[in-house]
């Protein structure tokens, strides 16, 4: 991949689910991308020993950290710190979400 690239024209949809690509993997650092049709989710879930940050790139959607889900739209971050719960709880319109998180997750 390119060192620089616009994240919404890599975007891809799948109306049955979240799509999820890989936009860079690093030893110290990976960052992802999000599509989600409206209504779709991404479950809550933890990373042990990983840092990780959701920022909108475009449309909107209810995010949760922690105890707390708060509605985000484009150029909004929202901030996990390792072992905390969080999740994409509804995209409430065609929504791309770049995720980022370091250390990055060992390749599969």
């Amino acid at each position: 991949m390119s060192h620089f690239f616009d994240p919404t024209s890599l975007a891809t949809f799948d109306a049955a689910k979240m799509a999820k690509q890989d936009l860079a993997r690093g030893e110290h650092l990976f960052l992802g991308l999000n599509s989600l049709e409206p209504g779709q989710s991404q479950g809550i879930h933890t990373h042990d020993g990983a840092d990780k940050f959701y920022l909108v790139v475009s449309g909107k959607a209810r995010i949760t950290v922690g105890a707390v889900t708060e509605v985000l739209s484009s150029g909004q971050l929202a901030w996990c710190a390792a072992g905390v719960p969080h999740g994409i709880a509804e995209a409430l319109e065609r929504t791309v979400v770049m995720v980022g998180m370091a250390p990055g997750p060992t390749a599969k």
